[in-house]
């Protein structure tokens, strides 16, 4: 009967200390030191402050489009969950080198930034990084592109504000989804306080999107992604990299990769 009740008193300190240490299983922010000034890492960008509804300022970086494709169409890059920005400077070359600017920016405890990222703080740093093509730059065609994590961020953002297009790299369908397949030993669903319900996001929209997803990935399984895609209420395309994990250059700056967010974009 005792050790009964001590088992019982072991498992719900562990449910515990996973409730409440669970942000730093989602979250990994660079700790490599400051993120560098945007023109040391790629040619003709600066560096922006993006403000938050609730107060925070975030670095961020703009890259204007270069060459005769460049007809003002900007991507909004929403990081995945871990790294800066300066990791997907490869990306904003690559998409720029092709017509289109890129805003790059970090969330709240990423890159230097202050504040803890949660699931409600990146919705108001996404917000903040549209108000700003908008309202600084005069953006007219925004094309949002997500990250793993980051697709959930910006399909949250086209509930609100839709875009020109919006292209979902290795997406899933909700965050539970992928805790239960990597700890199917726990009451995933039931101990987590981040949502992120990309396939519930994207049934409430109409715009074109793409989903890019590698066919050998093993932290967001392809059924995942293609599950998402199949939630989309607008037009949808899939495109399927093969034989690419979650973190392969591929799903980085691959022709396939760069082909569909400008095919999305014009």
């Amino acid at each position: 009967m005792l050790v009964g009740a001590g088992v019982v008193a072991v498992a719900a300190l562990c449910l515990a200390g996973l409730w409440a240490g669970q942000r730093a299983l989602i979250y990994h922010p660079q700790t490599g030191g400051p993120v560098p000034p945007a023109a040391d890492v790629l040619p003709g960008a600066r560096d922006v402050t993006l403000r938050t509804a609730d107060g925070l300022e975030l670095g961020a970086w703009f890259v204007p489009g270069r060459g005769p494709g460049a007809d003002g169409t900007v991507v909004l890059v929403a990081n995945g969950n871990a790294g800066d920005r300066s990791v997907r400077a490869p990306l904003a070359a690559a998409l720029a080198a092709r017509g289109l600017s890129v805003l790059l920016f970090d969330y709240r405890g990423y890159g230097g930034n202050p504040g803890t990222p949660t699931e409600d703080g990146l919705a108001l740093d996404v917000r903040a990084a549209r108000t700003w093509l908008v309202d600084e730059l005069g953006a007219q065609r925004i094309v949002y592109y997500g990250e793993s994590l980051g697709a959930a961020v910006v399909t949250e953002l086209a509930t609100e504000h839709p875009p020109v297009g919006l292209l979902l790299r290795s997406p899933f369908t909700e965050l539970a989804d992928v805790g239960r397949l990597h700890y199917p030993f726990l009451p995933v669903r039931l101990l987590l306080r981040e949502r992120y319900p990309v396939a519930e996001g994207l049934r409430r929209i109409s715009v074109p999107t793409t989903v890019v997803y590698g066919s050998a990935d093993r932290m967001v399984p392809p059924e995942l992604s293609r599950a998402a895609a199949a939630a989309a209420a607008g037009p949808v395309r899939l495109v399927e990299v093969t034989g690419a994990d979650h973190n392969d250059p591929v799903l980085l700056t691959g022709r396939e990769l760069i082909d569909a967010v400008v095919a999305v974009a014009r």
